[in-house]
């Protein structure tokens, strides 16, 4: 009957406070402030400024979102998790302990997330990355300045990459020299092909060196890292399907063949 009533006080007392403030001030703006509030003093322990940068989302309200989000579903599910094993064990101890285990659980399956959808942008980026140095190969070896062959990609080409020219774009229009912008994109993907292609890039510019050249040869150097990548794709991907082979098809096999001579050899000895 205890934990009937701190159940029930656990729903009920908020929303009594919300009543009681209703009067007052507006519960709802007052609850998103508060919840902004503590969301952007949080801490960053886990670089999470920097994955939602690399994901296109490096503002301060996207980072609020992401933490009021993240926090909000750990408290909810810690809430459900210990109102519902206190009902049906009457235990407050085994309660907490299940709000204690969904709530980390929650938690880690939301950053979890975040990192896989960084790995997939990025490895989607490294994708694109050969068919773009050959649009912009082309390009600027047609007589199209290094900006302008930008500006054709990020106008032309539909993906992470040419997203990513885009901002470059943006920035040098808004007054950031090209290499700056170009160097922020850099850090801005992590990935050594990218950053490796960048520092090229911005050497080639700042020093007054041929692009084509290098653009050919980073070219050239993206269809081979391609190719390998492919491969070792196929070869992971050999392995997972001789799995059920090993495991389910050939002890089927074993089984269908010996089956009649372990069924005669039955019979004979009976």
């Amino acid at each position: 009957m205890i934990q009937i009533f701190l159940v029930t006080a656990l729903l009920v007392i908020p929303a009594a406070i919300l009543i009681l403030i209703g009067d007052q001030v507006d519960p709802v703006e007052d609850a998103k402030r508060i919840s902004r509030k503590n969301a952007r003093a949080s801490d960053d322990r886990t670089q999470l400024r920097l994955r939602l940068e690399e994901l296109g989302r490096g503002g301060d309200r996207e980072y609020e979102d992401f933490r009021i989000r993240q926090y909000g579903y750990c408290a909810g599910s810690a809430a459900i998790g210990f109102a519902f094993f206190t009902a049906i064990s009457a235990s407050l101890f085994l309660g907490f302990v299940a709000s204690m285990f969904f709530g980390t659980a929650i938690y880690l399956l939301i950053d979890r997330q975040l990192t896989q959808d960084v790995k997939k942008r990025r490895e989607l980026i490294e994708a694109e990355f050969p068919a773009i140095v050959e649009m912009l190969t082309l390009a600027i070896a047609a007589g199209e300045t290094p900006m302008s062959a930008m500006v054709r990609i990020a106008h032309s080409a539909d993906g992470a990459l040419s997203k990513e020219f885009a901002i470059v774009i943006a920035g040098v229009r808004s007054g950031a020299p090209l290499h700056e912008a170009l160097d922020s994109m850099g850090r801005r993907v992590k990935s050594v092909m990218i950053r490796r292609f960048v520092d090229a890039l911005v050497t080639a510019t700042l020093r007054g060196a041929p692009l084509v050249e290098v653009l050919s040869r980073h070219a050239v150097e993206a269809r081979g890292n391609q190719r390998n990548r492919v491969m070792g794709a196929a070869g992971k991907a050999e392995i997972s399907m001789m799995i059920p082979v090993v495991f389910l098809i050939l002890p089927i096999s074993i089984l269908f063949a010996l089956w009649p001579s372990l069924a005669n050899l039955n019979l004979f000895a009976s």
